[in-house]
């Protein structure tokens, strides 16, 4: 079902008749060359708003300077790994642009992770200092013990915030404490303050330090949390200096123009590149919100109209319902770019009836820098395909195997080439060798189909494929069919021990509140007529809710565990053996 294209308000991305570039120059320059040079053509533009607390370009690239030599100054060498721990808000911004303009490397950290996740990651990284959020502070002072960190600075969030809003939570009023008390923490002693590191009479970096070099390592980026421990992929500048220059072609942004919104938390691969690489380097204003809330966008809507939104669906989909509900135009917008899960049709209709713009499903992963895929920002996006290749991205489509080619059209693993693709993992050699080739080639783990004009559309992943009887089973394929049922809100499907089987295919049911309940000859009847004999339900689990990552994946792993353990709670007797069905 086609969707309708943009309206007269975004004639200039209605680019069908030009042809979408397929190579780009990469400058053999450092991802800090990108604030240098945006500070020195737009040095009056708006940077980063954070909450409505504002920095020009000028005053982002001074206040980096300050904290960089602030990080000088406590001992930070080129080479050294610097752990940050921080939720969206501008010292973030700040802190990973210090931390790289004097070629140190920085480590990304999710702030909500618990003390015993955050040591791990720590003592993998070797990290030597740590830049991290009030709230995890104490648990950063206790990675000390056994690992290298030596060093931690806290940071006040709400230092960040306009003076008035600051004034406001003093207030000793219910509101104003819930919001303290979410945004502060008391800091141990132990912890260095940030903001008497990057104060104004402070000492800045001179201009003449020298820039990192292309080829050094930029970021450790964790990566594989949702199938087992994460591990470490090393990035160095030129990935990421590819990868946004490789956006910054395939959406034809003109620099100084966009107004990005960035939800996604700058922890994850996804929206550090798009906010902190692409979009510092193109000049944008970056708007910048803490936590992914609607209203919050709203808001920010009415006075700072946005022009990109990079996210996930669900986060499109509540945003277009929200100001939709709101009566708030989102004509401003050029396009919005989706990815970590499919994009539904009725989510990207909505958002491109609502903007007259485009909504494009991309694809990629934390190894790619992200993106390696896109669909072209235009009247040609085509609806459930991750998209073409980016510019200098080259695609192989193999059997699993064997890695020899399949032929046109049918399912095979994708296999990825480019500048974007990482070097390796962490001091993980062995899971290097087998994710990375001796030719360059990354095996990305996804089965997927390409067509004649070259789109590439998803199938399954490999890890979460399902062997059962011999047959394979791709469980998004009974994902997508079991969603059209009647009663059910969403779904994920996995395999469980089946003996001489090998696997049997379970579903883990959401239902949406339209029916009291759900039976396994229902659903098995349903995706009888939808799939084949061996990829239908043996067993079912009726749960509330899926666990999914802070991106919104279905984390598979996690279901599987807990669908085991819900079926071993149901005693024998009383379930229904698949010789029955």
């Amino acid at each position: 079902m086609s969707r309708p294209g943009p309206d007269s308000t975004h004639e200039s991305s209605d680019d069908t008749a030009l042809p979408l570039p397929t190579s780009v120059v990469i400058p053999d320059e450092s991802l800090p060359h990108g604030l240098t040079a945006a500070a020195s053509a737009w040095p009056d533009r708006i940077a980063v708003d954070f909450l409505r607390q504002t920095l020009t370009y000028a005053e982002l690239d001074a206040q980096v300077a300050r904290a960089a030599q602030a990080l000088l100054d406590l001992g930070v060498v080129p080479g050294d790994r610097v752990a940050i721990a921080l939720p969206n808000c501008t010292a973030h911004v700040v802190a990973f642009s210090a931390v790289l303009r004097i070629g140190a490397v920085v480590v990304e950290h999710n702030p909500t992770y618990t003390a015993p996740q955050l040591r791990h990651q720590i003592a993998d990284s070797g990290a030597r200092l740590a830049i991290v959020w009030e709230k995890v502070a104490r648990a950063a002072l206790g990675a000390r013990r056994g690992t290298a960190l030596e060093t931690v600075v806290a940071v006040n969030v709400a230092l960040d915030l306009p003076w008035t809003s600051r004034l406001a939570l003093r207030l000793p009023v219910r509101a104003a404490r819930a919001t303290r008390e979410a945004l502060r923490s008391e800091v141990p002693a132990g912890a260095l303050r940030w903001e008497r590191l990057v104060r104004k009479d402070g000492a800045a970096l001179p201009a003449s330090h020298p820039y990192p070099a292309s080829d050094a390592v930029a970021l450790l980026q964790y990566t594989g949390g949702t199938t087992g421990t994460p591990k470490g992929a090393v990035l160095t500048h030129r990935n990421l200096v590819a990868n946004a220059v490789q956006c910054e072609v395939w959406t034809r942004t003109v620099g100084g123009t966009e107004t990005l919104y960035g939800a996604l938390p700058f922890f994850h691969a996804f929206g550090l590149t798009l906010c902190l690489g692409y979009g510092i380097r193109t000049g944008a204003t970056l708007v910048i919100f803490p936590r992914f809330d609607p209203a919050a966008l709203v808001a920010a809507q009415k006075r700072r109209p946005g022009t990109f939104l990079p996210a996930v669906p669900p986060m499109i989909d509540r945003f277009t319902t929200a100001a939709r509900e709101a009566g708030v135009d989102l004509t401003s917008f050029r396009f919005a770019f989706s990815g970590a899960m499919a994009l539904p049709e009725a989510t990207a209709r909505a958002w491109e009836e609502a903007t007259g713009g485009y909504a494009i499903e991309g694809y990629g992963m934390t190894e790619t820098s992200p993106v390696a895929l896109g669909n072209p920002v235009s009247a040609d996006r085509r609806a459930g395909a991750l998209g073409l290749p980016f510019p200098d991205t080259e695609v192989r489509i193999v059997d699993a195997e064997t890695l020899q080619d399949v032929e046109p059209g049918q399912r095979g693993e994708l296999l990825l080439r480019g500048p974007q693709v990482f070097s390796g993992y962490w001091n993980r050699p062995e899971e290097t060798a087998q994710q990375l080739l001796p030719d360059g080639w990354l095996r990305t783990g996804d089965v997927v189909v390409r067509d004649e004009q070259g789109f590439v559309t998803l199938v399954d992943r490999i890890k979460e494929m399902i062997v059962t009887g011999g047959f394979k089973v791709y469980p998004s394929q009974v994902e997508d069919r079991l969603r059209e049922m009647p009663g059910v809100a969403d779904v994920a499907v996995v395999g469980t021990p089946a003996g001489d089987l090998g696997e049997k295919v379970v579903a883990a049911i959401v239902l949406d509140g339209t029916v009291p309940s759900i039976s396994l000859a229902e659903v098995r009847a349903w995706a009888g007529e939808h799939v084949a004999s061996y990829a239908v339900p043996r067993e079912l689990v009726v749960v509330t809710e899926l666990p999914r990552s802070i991106i919104g994946k279905v984390l598979r792993r996690v279901v599987r565990e807990d669908v085991l353990a819900k079926l071993s709670e149901i005693p024998a007797t009383l379930r229904r053996s698949t010789s029955d069905i």
